[in-house]
Order: structure tokens, then C-alpha cells, then sequence
């Protein structure tokens, strides 16, 4: 299972870079216009995904999900006051240091528990939190196409099935 949490992660990395310069190519006050959708902005949808991002791999490195969470959402509120290029840097810091955590680890299968504050305890596979990385994004990247829409601009694609023809300087940058 290594591998192939490896290859979703790096399909999610690929698909937040995707998205991210797809909006950088829109006019620069699309990604702080109000709008009445999932999120206020496409900074706060953005925000979310890289809060989110920190949390997991806090909860991956050992921190209690509880004190990753205040970390996350101090991050998230950092986040949304954060320019698009400054916003690209995080994902790329983020992205370095998840790198590491999962090519550095011999068991992705291994199994530690998670006490999680909402709706309790369980063990978990490092794997599946990836999997759990990955679907998250997904479902607000989804939510950010639906936005761009509403704002009378095209989305961009992100499935994975397009991950599997990107460029593999693409999938590294």
C-alpha cells in the first residue's frame, strides 16, 4: 500500500498546484470576491485545504487530533490573509514535509489510534489518513470549480485519471 499512497498523494499535490494556477490566471481579485457558495472566497476554500493538510500530518507525526485540530485552524486563519503566490509557498512547504514523512516511513500500513474528539477513538492506518488527505481535497476542489462557475469563469480539470498523462515534472514541481 506504500506506493500507492504514495502516487495518491502526489495526484493530490498535483491536482491542489493544478487548481492553484488555474486561479492565478484569473483575475487577481476573483480569489478574494464574496460570494454566497461553500466558502466566502476561493482564499478561504484554499485555507481550508491547506489547514486540513497540517492537521493530518501532525496527527501521522504523533500529535493528539484535538491539539492538531487548534494547530489547523490556526493555520487556516493565517492562510486566508495570504496572497495567492504566498499561498502556493505553503502548499509547497506542506507538500515538502509530507514528502518526507511518507517516503521516510517503511510501513504506510502501520496502524496508530486516533482520538478523534467528535466521534472517538480509532485505529488507523497511515494509508488510509492519505486516503483520507486526498478525498478531503477532492470534495473542496469540487467546491471551488462550483465557485469559479458561479463567478462566470471555467474550472479546471483535476481528476486523477488526468494525473495519470501529467507531466512527471509536472507531479514534482
Amino acid at each position: 500500500m506504500k506506493d500507492a499512497a504514495i502516487t495518491m498523494y502526489q495526484y493530490h499535490a498535483w491536482a491542489n498546484n493544478t487548481l492553484l494556477q488555474h486561479v492565478k490566471g484569473l483575475p487577481d481579485s476573483v480569489y478574494r470576491e464574496q460570494i454566497t457558495s461553500s466558502f466566502p472566497t476561493l482564499a478561504h476554500a484554499f485555507a481550508h485545504i491547506l489547514a486540513v493538510d497540517y492537521s493530518w500530518l501532525g496527527i501521522m507525526e504523533g500529535t493528539e487530533m484535538a491539539d492538531s485540530m487548534i494547530e489547523g485552524r490556526a493555520v487556516e486563519a493565517a492562510a486566508r490573509e495570504l496572497s495567492l503566490p504566498e499561498l502556493e509557498e505553503r502548499y509547497a512547504e506542506v507538500r515538502h514535509r509530507f514528502e518526507a514523512f511518507l517516503t521516510g516511513q517503511a510501513d504506510l500500513d502501520r496502524t496508530i489510534l486516533v482520538r478523534n474528539p467528535y466521534a472517538g477513538d480509532r485505529d488507523t492506518r497511515l494509508s488510509e489518513i492519505v486516503l483520507q488527505i486526498v478525498n478531503h481535497a477532492t470534495y473542496h476542489r469540487g467546491n471551488i470549480s462550483t465557485m469559479l462557475r458561479q463567478m462566470g469563469y471555467a474550472s479546471t480539470m483535476t481528476e486523477y485519471a488526468l494525473f495519470w498523462y501529467a507531466d512527471p515534472a509536472q507531479v514534482q514541481a
